[in-house]
């Protein structure tokens, strides 16, 4: 009985769904939806006034016009005005070949394809970045940047262009400062950089190229970084945010677009960004910044030794708790620490009670010693520790100008 049932089912489903195809494809119109009733117009209203069409829905709220979830445009409109752009040119004599004495030789290879006669001075025009820092218009940016320039243009980000003057340069730090005079000038606000943390955002902005100010987004990478044989004085605080040739002494700021520090040096085997930037922290920067601005100059501690880092063999060998402190390696006679009883082989551990971790550590220790005043050394000495009182020196001026190394 079932099986008959079940056969019935299933031809007369076959059936229908055969006349549904020939009926859809024969006549299709007889399958379209019949339009939904007309609405029937109101009546008139009994004063004869004409009745008002039916009431359209109110549209809903209108979307959020507002920024995306972290967009950091608030910070970059912070500290972009700020932030300068910078060109220098200086005078360049080139070398004279010594066949240039010979009239003969001259007429024919003594221009080259400018024109201009080989040997004579020509010049040469470089640019990079730099941050107002205060409304009186010191500027803040790269001793590199501005090295042995005979002008420097500096343009704000509103357009306005400005001559600048050299108030004062560091080349053991490469910071410089720099004045200019217009009315009106915004200032960037300082951040803490003694409080950034790795994987901190962070914005990196100036005048790559020479294409314009551009920001780049980025983190903060590692912190502290010392012994890049960069500058003399290394506590850098490394990003992954893209900088290349122009940033230098440009903007390195917080999501907040308060100053990090300023952009400096690339390691880079091509020149471009390969992710690893360097800025000097703003509180080191500020400190430089406030002596150049006060006497031109910035004035650091000096003791007078050599020091050597102290590996794990020789932390074992000289006796010490832990791998720490710097080996005196030699001491300048008649020096603040050669008075003060350093000698050769000590290892200095403490630095006004600091303890001390690597050589460049013990320089930024000691630099900030005020000269003429007593500073306070522990050094371990024969396995015992002994504690002297240096009259701290005046640190010589550096010899060399600019880098050693390249950006």
């Amino acid at each position: 009985m079932i099986r008959h049932l079940w056969l019935i089912f299933s031809q007369t489903a076959t059936v229908c769904l055969g006349v549904w195809f020939v009926v859809a494809t024969v006549k299709p119109e007889w399958l379209a939806r019949t339009p939904p009733p007309a609405v029937a117009p109101a009546p008139p209203a009994a004063d004869g006034a004409v009745p008002k069409p039916p009431a359209v829905a109110e549209a809903g709220p209108v979307a959020d016009t507002g920024r995306p979830a972290g967009s950091y445009s608030e910070a970059a409109r912070r500290a972009m005005p700020a932030v300068v752009n910078i060109f220098t040119s200086k005078e360049v004599k080139m070398p004279q070949h010594p066949f240039m004495n010979d009239p003969l030789f001259r007429h024919f290879f003594g221009k080259d394809r400018d024109g201009r006669g080989r040997g004579e001075a020509r010049r040469s025009n470089s640019l990079g970045s730099g941050v107002i820092v205060s409304a009186q218009g010191y500027v803040l940016t790269n001793y590199h940047v501005i090295e042995s320039a005979d002008e420097i243009e500096v343009l704000l980000s509103d357009n306005r262009k400005a001559q600048a003057k050299i108030v004062g340069g560091d080349p053991e730090t490469d910071l410089a400062v720099i004045k200019i005079d217009l009315p009106n000038i915004p200032a960037i606000v300082f951040g803490k950089p003694e409080s950034a943390r790795v994987g901190d955002v962070v914005l990196a902005i100036g005048n790559p190229y020479g294409v314009g100010q551009t920001v780049t987004l980025g983190i903060v990478s590692a912190l502290g970084r010392s012994q890049l044989g960069i500058s003399t004085f290394e506590n850098f605080i490394q990003t992954d945010a893209a900088i290349n040739p122009g940033n230098s002494g440009g903007a390195l700021v917080d999501a907040n677009g308060h100053l990090l520090g300023i952009n400096t040096a690339i390691y880079s085997r091509t020149g471009a960004s390969a992710g690893i930037g360097f800025a000097i922290p703003a509180n080191m920067a500020r400190q430089v910044m406030d002596q150049i601005i006060s006497s031109g100059a910035v004035t650091r501690g000096f003791i007078g030794i050599e020091p050597q880092e102290i590996t794990a063999d020789l932390a074992e060998s000289f006796k010490l708790p832990r791998n720490q402190g710097v080996l005196v390696a030699g001491v300048i006679r008649n020096g603040p620490a050669d008075r003060a009883g350093v000698k050769p082989g000590d290892v200095l551990v403490e630095v006004e009670g600091t303890p001390v971790r690597d050589p460049s550590q013990m320089l930024n220790l000691i630099a900030q010693l005020t000269p003429g005043s007593n500073g306070r050394l522990k050094v371990m000495r024969k396995g015992e520790a002994v504690d002297m009182t240096v009259t701290v020196g005046k640190r010589p001026r550096p010899q060399r100008s600019g880098r050693d190394a390249q950006e």
